[in-house]
């Protein structure tokens, strides 16, 4: 039985490289284990971001370059990705603070930054991926006439009696964005509700959460005509997602209303969290909502490395239960932005210096180990390795054939022999830094 295997070692220089594996006899010292009955969660898919500062360093480019850009995440010979990632309103990661109502006397709904920025990019990246890209609807804060503290950033909470208003904001911003043509599948509730930040932020509780997902959003989602799409809450970091997801779902009515919840990595691993948060609420789904290179924490990373911190949280995250992975900003500039804070941050592709074109990073190509052969509808399957020197994840898709992928952090070579049933296997050597995907 013959395999493809393509790696990736970028000290050599060698991106997606393939080649054919034949089968051989089990190396039992360097066994890689893939047991197809042990099935877990279906995963839905990978993608990014789509940012105001992304759609607008999008709209910089030539035609020409708009188009190749987009190949480069959603067509065949690039990620292929299918998920997204809205904010409602706006958020750091925009030319400024707007919001959808301007003060308590008006009643209007506002999406012309959305009808500028947001949507044409959405339409042209469905375009390119010749299929509609399932989208995650996020605010990061109500307007700032709604909230305690009076504006949109430095947190504040929302006033009680603002609670169903904009409930109905958020339900209008799905049901505007599938009038646009644009696949809305889920929303969050609050992105990064424990943090007070000083860019657009608001905190709320678990229990809050809880209560207006079940008291003020589903019911307005409902109205609206999306009563299907999902509501997921925390959209934060997964060290106290177990905590923060029990506090949730013991409000009245939440178990109900709340379909799973979201997580970021801003505060390390923590895959054991996910794992519980799987095993105690099995009907719930995670997401992997945001993560990225952040100027003020990773710089002076090298490009190797912040490669292998995306390929060491994706792989953490799939074994973990994670229903699908959505990268944090698609494009931004030279600088980093815009941000109307100065938050700046690296993304997978950046444009030059000179804003008429753009650069490949290195975490492009080890996010494309995942994201081009574990396929919408993949269900993840048991697997185990001899040691943790290499790290390991396999999927079967929905057409049958299997993946697994091995990424080697250390800086020795290390001898691979993946099998099913211990009698045959496909041999291969994985070199120092490197990430490989195998595929049968």
């Amino acid at each position: 039985m013959k395999a493809i295997i393509t790696t990736t070692n970028l000290k050599d220089g060698r991106l997606w490289r393939q080649e054919e594996l034949a089968g051989g006899t089990v190396d039992c010292v360097h066994q890689v284990t893939v047991c197809p009955d042990a099935r877990y969660q279906t995963f839905e898919g990978f993608g990014g971001a789509f940012t105001e500062a992304s759609a607008y360093a999008w709209q910089q480019l030539s035609p020409q370059r708009r188009q190749a850009f987009l190949d480069l995440y959603f067509g065949e010979d690039g990620l292929r990705y299918t998920q997204g990632r809205v904010h409602m309103g706006s958020c750091d990661f925009s030319l400024g603070n707007y919001a959808c109502q301007s003060g308590q006397s008006d009643e209007g709904f506002h999406t012309e930054r959305d009808d500028q920025y947001l949507i044409p990019m959405i339409r042209a990246a469905q375009a390119a991926a010749g299929r509609p890209i399932e989208l995650m609807l996020s605010p990061w804060s109500p307007p700032g006439f709604m909230k305690t503290n009076g504006e949109m950033n430095h947190g504040g909470s929302l006033k009680p009696e603002y609670r169903a208003r904009w409930a109905e904001c958020m339900a209008k911003y799905a049901a505007h964005y599938r009038s646009e043509g644009c696949d809305v599948r889920r929303m969050s509730v609050q992105n990064e509700p424990a943090a007070v930040q000083t860019w657009d932020s608001c905190v709320w509780s678990g229990a809050e959460e809880g209560a207006f997902a079940a008291e003020y959003l589903s019911p307005a989602l409902k109205q609206a005509g999306c009563g299907d799409i999902k509501i997921l809450a925390w959209d934060h970091n997964k060290d106290i997602l177990v905590q923060r997801a029990r506090e949730t779902l013991s409000a009245k009515g939440a178990a109900q209303a709340v379909g799973g919840f979201a997580v970021h990595w801003y505060t390390g691993d923590h895959f054991e969290a996910l794992r519980i948060a799987k095993d105690l609420w099995p009907d719930k789904e995670l997401w992997f909502s945001e993560g990225c290179v952040e100027y003020s924490r990773f710089d002076g990373m090298t490009p190797l490395q912040k490669a292998e911190m995306y390929a060491h949280d994706i792989l953490g995250n799939l074994n973990g239960g994670i229903s699908g992975s959505i990268d944090w900003n698609l494009l931004l500039d030279a600088k980093g932005g815009p941000n109307h804070v100065g938050n700046f941050c690296e993304a997978p592709v950046m444009l030059t210096e000179d804003g008429a074109g753009f650069t490949v990073q290195s975490e492009y190509y080890y996010i494309g180990q995942f994201s081009r052969f574990i396929r919408p509808g993949a269900v993840r399957l048991g697997c185990s390795a001899w040691t943790g020197s290499v790290e390991v994840t396999a999927f079967e898709n929905r057409d049958g054939g299997r993946t697994a992928v091995v990424l080697n952090r250390t800086e020795k070579e290390n001898a691979v022999s993946i099998t099913e049933d211990a009698r045959e296997a496909w041999n291969f050597v994985i070199a120092p830094h490197s990430i490989a995907t195998l595929s049968w």
